[in-house]
Parts: structure tokens; sequence; C-alpha cells
């Protein structure tokens, strides 16, 4: 898998064609950088006539070809949700600027022992992947229903080397962010010591931030007592704000707040001088009528734009909740 993910960026976005020299002309790069198109685009291989949502991207920043986790409940035929697995993989034309990409339910022992841990009787949503660099381990989190409490975050963690497999310790909850109430959709920032989450203790779902204690290592503080994180207030609409997803200075969220195009949509806020940035809907080329749910923002440094995959009901799919791609330029201060 490694030796893949070097080669598909490089044969994915170089498309200049082995057949130039039979050419009287020689092709030309008409673009440096890759542009991920901001048409918004199924993402067929992965969907099925069930609920297919609330996915998650590997650790690393995304090449070309890329695993992919994300809850399903194709596998009870409409009942409960697992955490399921498929990959996507897409190329982009120099010379032309054709973009294309394709998704798929592929084999991966390594997923497959991964998902299986995390997947009970009950429902398993919200996964979340990241690498902490202090202990040189990969982590992957989600919420999974808990009787008495509702939905609880946990985690695992395990050495990120593939082969041989590594063990995989069964998921625990992360106590610090838990309560009697819904916890969910946990994200992190880029250092690793704030955390975002959403939870309906407060009546409705809000967006918390909870900061680790200096000197407190990640590990230890998952596990730690639970504490009270703050609501943050320029993203706490009074409805549902749920599903936030930090990268860097931005953060994308589902909200049904009034002014919208349908009852769940998308929403951006940008970090600035200390606080998150009143939300900017993301305006009627992504949201529909319908809702728009979990946006997941991405990265490739061949491209010039971000990408943003998401889950929506809209019509158009294969049923219930299906997957979708599109770029998004993001502001620039």
């Amino acid at each position: 898998m490694a030796t893949q993910k070097l080669l598909y960026p490089i044969l994915g976005i170089i498309t200049l064609g082995l057949i130039a020299g039979c050419e009287d002309e020689p092709l030309k790069i008409k673009y440096e950088m890759g542009i991920f198109p901001d048409s918004v685009i199924v993402i067929e291989g992965l969907n099925t006539q069930y609920d297919d949502y609330n996915m998650a991207l590997e650790a690393s920043s995304i090449d070309s070809y890329e695993p992919l986790v994300f809850s399903s409940n194709r596998n009870s035929s409409g009942g409960e949700f697992d955490l399921v697995h498929g990959v996507i993989w897409y190329s982009f034309g120099q010379t032309t600027g054709y973009f294309s990409l394709e998704g798929g339910m592929r084999p991966d022992p390594f997923l497959d022992k991964l998902t299986s841990a995390f997947n009970t009787s009950s429902n398993e949503f919200g996964p979340y992947r990241f690498f902490n660099s202090g202990n040189g381990k990969e982590y992957m989190a989600a919420g999974t229903e808990a009787e008495g409490t509702g939905l609880d975050i946990v985690f695992t963690s395990y050495i990120p080397v593939y082969s041989p497999l590594p063990a995989i310790p069964d998921p625990v909850p992360a106590t610090v962010f838990n309560s009697g109430f819904n916890d969910v959709y946990l994200s992190l920032c880029r250092t690793l010591d704030t955390a975002y989450f959403c939870s309906d203790r407060s009546g409705n779902f809000d967006i918390f931030m909870m900061k680790k204690p200096s000197g407190t290592g990640l590990h230890e503080w998952f596990l730690s007592a639970p504490a009270t994180p703050v609501a943050v207030d320029s993203l706490c609409s009074g409805y549902n704000d749920k599903c936030p997803f930090v990268v860097g200075k931005y953060m994308v969220f589902a909200s049904d707040m009034p002014g919208g195009s349908g009852s769940f949509d998308l929403y951006l806020s940008v970090f600035r001088d200390g606080k998150w940035s009143s939300p900017v809907n993301l305006g009627p080329e992504i949201n529909t009528p319908a809702n728009e749910y979990r946006p997941v923002l991405g990265t490739d440094l061949y491209f010039e734009n971000r990408f943003l995959i998401f889950s929506s009901d809209r019509s158009g799919g294969k049923g219930g909740y299906d997957l979708y791609f599109t770029g998004i330029d993001l502001p620039v201060d």
C-alpha cells in the first residue's frame, strides 16, 4: 500500500501519455497543478440503497488513492450502523484539465481488522483517524451507543505498521469527553492539544471545545476523568450544530439553523484573532433542500484547491444517505 500511495499521485496527475513522441507536436502542460472540480460528484462505487455516510480519511493527507472508513447500515439491510471501508482514486490531466474520480469497496485485511474492533450490536458513527507523533501511534475514534448514556466517544491506538498486521486493542471510552448525554464526532486541531466534538448536553446539539492540560500526554488525557467542555459560542445557533471537522484554521460542520437550503446544511468557520468566525453557509452549489451531513475537508499537495467529502440524502444517489465529493476554495487571509 505504501508503494501504491507513492506511485498514484505521480501516475494520476501527470497524464501526458506515452504516445506523445509519435505526435507531430509534443503535448504541452497547461496545468502545473491539479484542480478539483466545483461540481458535486456522487461516489457511485461506495454507495448502496441504504445509508452510507460519516466517512473518515486515512490519518495522512490524501493522495490519488486513499482508503476510507465510513458508517453504513448496509450489513443489516437498513438496521444498525457499522463501520465499513472502501477506497477512492482520482486523476487529473495536465494537458486537458480533465478530472476523473472513482470509488469502490476493496479488500483490506488491516481495515477489516480495525473496523471489526469497533463494530458492536449497536450503532457506530463518525469515525476519525489521526497520527500521534508523541507516541508514534495511529488512533481511531468513533461514536458508539452505550446503554443509558446515548452515544459515547471511544478510541483505540496501534502501531501503524500494516505488514504484518498490528495488534488492535479493543476500543475504550474516551472518558474525558463523555457524559450522560450524546457525545460524538471528535475532531482535533493539528497540534492535538484542542478537541472539538458535538453533544446534546445543553438540550440540542452544540459544538464544544476542550483543551488538553499542559504536560499531559494525549492518551492519558483521553482516559482522564470527565471534564466540562466549553461551548463554541460563535458556532452555537440554538439549533442542532453537529459534525465538526477541523483542518488547520478551517472548520466545517452541519447545522439545521434557519436560513439554509434545507434541514441540515454545511457551514464553514475560520479561526481568526483567537476565535472562530461566524459560520458561512457553503451555498446552493453544495447544499440542497435535502440534508447534507458530516463534511470532511481533504488536501492533496498536487492540487491548487481542497476537496470536500460529505453525505446527503438528496435525489440522484442510490438511496438513503450517499457519499459525495466536490472541490472547494477556502478563504485566504
